[in-house]
């Protein structure tokens, strides 16, 4: 194909994600380095007969004005991203020079909001991608073996949980681990625990959200990796079979490599879906024990006075975390083709 011909071919799609994905992020990183000018104060003094009084008043007339004059806000550079609620580089440093242990300045960084929510979004990722991934291919295979008869009812019922709105589904699992619910009750009554409260405890929420997210991301992989089943070579299965290989070999040597595409995707997007948790917290109200960077950039412009600056930071990180997370299994992929191509 020639390169004028390349060109008008991925015009279209070029296009579409220049604006809808490139002029967002550059937007977006702007808004980062302002903050929202300050508020004009008028002060003022009334006297009286047991002497004056100051009073100190936001000119919102004043303010209007200023924010009129300056729509993006306050020039702030990088002023927001080095913050307390975002790097917090001085409070880090602090931090290490005061821990005299490895613990002691993780403990330290955990009190920090941005280290915080990090914290529970890796380990949200990394627990809830390569469980889904393995049980979605296990239950595929499961199912593949099934009679056809009952393949179509199995497949439906594996299926429920990308059927129900992930802010649903947490929601009803939220109720059901209430002292009042059914899983809730039925553990009190089984640790003969009246007081047992899985919403009391920040490991049991951590525990509990990465079960859901297990439930919820388990039914993509296992469709992916189910059409994949299909397009297996029978020849090459029953070659395999004459040549006395088990069914676990066949599994390892014939169907994990010819899925080895479709694992990287659904890898690739389930790591961006995991890594930018947020309907679980909200579903479970589990703020007060873990909170994502997502929930930091919906709670910086959920408050009274929105802060777009510190919102447009955290979705900044979070757009390099998420390229982090994904620069080896691209560089990988990368790597195969070209060698392939070769």
């Amino acid at each position: 194909m020639k390169h004028r011909t390349f060109f008008w071919f991925i015009l279209p799609s070029l296009s579409a994600m220049v604006l809808f994905i490139a002029l967002p992020i550059v937007s977006v990183l702007i808004q980062s380095v302002f903050v929202a000018p300050s508020q004009v104060l008028v002060t003022t003094q009334s006297c009286g007969p047991f002497g004056c009084t100051e009073t100190t008043t936001v000119d919102a007339a004043a303010t209007a004005k200023a924010a009129e004059a300056h729509p993006l806000g306050r020039f702030n550079g990088l002023g927001t991203y080095l913050d307390r609620a975002h790097l917090a580089t001085a409070e880090v440093a602090q931090a290490w020079h005061d821990s005299p242990t490895l613990g002691a300045f993780v403990r330290a960084l955990m009190t920090l909001p941005f280290y915080s929510a990090l914290a529970f979004t890796l380990t949200y990722t990394f627990a809830v991608t390569p469980v889904a991934l393995l049980l979605g291919l296990a239950v595929a295979l499961a199912v593949n073996a099934l009679p056809r008869a009952i393949r179509g009812p199995t497949i439906f019922v594996s299926l429920l949980p990308m059927i129900v709105t992930p802010l649903i589904g947490s929601l009803i699992l939220f109720w059901m681990i209430d002292a009042r619910g059914i899983i809730g009750a039925t553990l009190q009554w089984l640790l003969n625990d009246p007081g047992l409260s899985l919403k009391a405890s920040p490991a049991l929420t951590w525990l509990t959200l990465i079960l859901y997210g297990i439930w919820q991301q388990a039914p993509f992989a296992f469709i992916v990796f189910y059409a994949g089943l299909q397009t297996v070579p029978h020849e090459t299965l029953e070659a395999a079979m004459v040549d006395g290989a088990s069914r676990w070999e066949r599994v390892r040597y014939v169907v994990v490599p010819h899925l080895a595409p479709l694992i990287v995707f659904v890898a690739l997007i389930e790591l961006m879906d995991n890594f930018r948790v947020f309907e679980p917290i909200v579903g479970f109200s589990a703020e007060a024990s873990a909170t994502s960077l997502s929930y930091a950039i919906y709670s910086d412009l959920s408050g009274e006075v929105p802060r777009f600056g510190s919102a447009a930071a955290t979705s900044i990180l979070t757009v390099i975390g998420v390229a982090i997370l994904l620069a080896p299994v691209l560089v990988r992929t990368w790597r195969d083709f070209n060698r392939k191509v070769v």
